[in-house]
């Protein structure tokens, strides 16, 4: 049976009751996981979950709350690029602000008149690529 969701771009759908909810996670490698856990952190506000009582998985668990992003520890990095993920802001002037206190070096900031949104790349310390994003008229 079809169903139509009042999403945060308005109405869409029609969708089948089976239709997927949302991302929960991704996952991508880390060289070293405490580098990735104080990084993240520092520029997101991730926490870390601790899964030692649980299982013995090496992965590393890190969380907001509303996403999850998990990372897997090996020797040595494949290139990514250009493969990436996005980050949505909501303030991109703080933002910005917020990285360059960190120290973190952005590409120069894209601007999109047609739907009224910005972008700008950053890089974890592995090297894997973040799209940054800001719509300025979203109505969350």
């Amino acid at each position: 049976m079809a169903t139509t969701e009042e999403g945060r771009a308005g109405k869409v759908g029609p969708f089948p009751r089976n239709a997927p909810h949302s991302i929960h996670h991704v996952n991508f490698p880390t060289t070293d996981p405490e580098r990735t856990t104080e990084w993240y952190g520092n520029v997101f506000g991730l926490k870390r979950i601790d899964l030692s009582k649980f299982t013995n998985t090496k992965v590393l668990l890190l969380t907001r709350g509303n996403f999850d992003l998990h990372f897997t520890p090996v020797e040595d990095m494949d290139r990514m690029a250009p493969y990436h993920y996005a980050v949505e802001v909501e303030d991109w002037d703080g933002f910005l602000e917020h990285l360059d206190s960190l120290g973190i070096r952005y590409t120069r900031p894209v601007e999109r008149p047609q739907n009224n949104s910005k972008y700008a790349y950053i890089r974890d310390p592995d090297g894997t690529m973040i799209e940054l994003v800001y719509h300025g008229n979203r109505e969350w």
